[in-house]
């Protein structure tokens, strides 16, 4: 399988509300002991091997240093470079306004929600129909900012630290996918929280 976390490279972007997915992919990394390096697919990756039901399965890991709204070109180079020939195994993080902040939730195929990232990948791919972890962010409070105004700002610290769970949450639920399929995924992370 092959996991990419969407983000904006750089430092200028590094904590904003729309790198969670790079975040996550960047935690995976770190549970797993790899580091992520340059690569000819206008990324940075990796390969880990993760053991799930007495198997080892390896996960590509990525993290396009394209901008976001170009995520398509890196990701379609990715699919390549890791013979992903089926896209249920092509597993998108990233960060999504439609849902509170501090939910993830686990999606197959289906609508772009507005989301650039998602747009570019489906135009290069040709296709919607690859795993989503969905991490909500939020929409922008009292309608004053814009969605991209939004999505680019350093939280505050309160909304950090839940983001900081539900990236763990997210990392989870990849590793779940990887393990048990996006159907386990869904049933786990989808379902009401009391």
């Amino acid at each position: 399988m092959l996991a990419v976390g969407l983000g904006n490279p750089g430092s200028t972007y590094r904590g904003t509300l729309h790198n969670v997915g790079a975040d996550v992919v960047g935690l995976l990394a770190s549970r797993h002991g790899v580091s992520l390096r340059p690569d000819r697919c206008h990324s940075i990756s990796g390969e880990v091997s993760v053991t799930a039901h007495g198997d080892e399965r390896r996960l590509a890991l990525a993290f396009p240093q394209t901008y976001m709204n170009d995520s398509g070109r890196a990701v379609r180079l990715l699919v390549r470079r890791f013979g992903i020939d089926d896209l249920a195994r092509l597993i998108i993080v990233h960060d999504e306004l439609d849902l509170p902040v501090g939910t993830v939730k686990v999606k197959m195929g289906g609508g772009l929600a507005g989301h650039n990232g998602l747009r570019s990948i489906k135009a290069h791919l040709h296709s919607d129909e690859f795993a989503r972890v969905r991490i909500g962010i939020g929409k922008p409070p009292g309608g004053k900012e814009r969605g991209a105004e939004h999505v680019l700002r350093v939280p505050a610290k309160k909304t950090r630290a839940e983001l900081d769970v539900s990236i763990q949450t997210a990392a989870d639920a990849v590793e779940l996918i990887l393990a048990e399929g996006v159907t386990a995924a869904q049933n786990l992370f989808n379902a009401p929280r009391d």
